[in-house]
């Protein structure tokens, strides 16, 4: 097995694997992150977080506007809490207030784990353009 030669590392003057070169100067790793902190990568990009922003006050908005529950299903509590997206979240539909149902934390529920029965009482739709 080939072995890498040791080096002088520019921050602590020993004889060390070198893991990082700034300019002319070589580092080993312990020297290399005493000096240059790993960036920091965000979960969610600038333009999901916009549309994250805009959906939490039109979510907001939607459910002042219709305060009960529209699928009224069995064990419904009748006071709307949940946003679901009959067509699902993906691409426009995020956005799109005509695909949205005010419901109930139960009937969401329900219609998630039912999804044939939801979609034979227009609770759901199908996402793949049917033609």
């Amino acid at each position: 097995m080939i072995q890498a030669k040791l080096k002088k590392c520019a921050g602590c003057d020993q004889m060390k694997h070198i893991w990082k070169s700034h300019g002319k100067e070589k580092f080993c790793k312990e020297c290399w992150y005493t000096i240059e902190k790993p960036k920091y990568i965000s979960p969610v990009s600038k333009k999901r977080q916009g549309e994250m922003d805009t959906y939490s006050k039109l979510r907001e908005a939607f459910l002042v506007v219709k305060p009960h529950c529209e699928a009224k299903l069995v064990g419904c509590t009748g006071i709307s809490t949940d946003v679901h997206h009959k067509a699902g979240r993906v691409g426009d539909n995020y956005l799109k207030v005509g695909t949205w149902l005010a419901v109930c934390r139960s009937c969401h529920s329900w219609i998630e784990l039912n999804s044939e029965a939801a979609k034979e009482l227009g609770f759901s739709e199908s996402r793949l353009n049917e033609s």
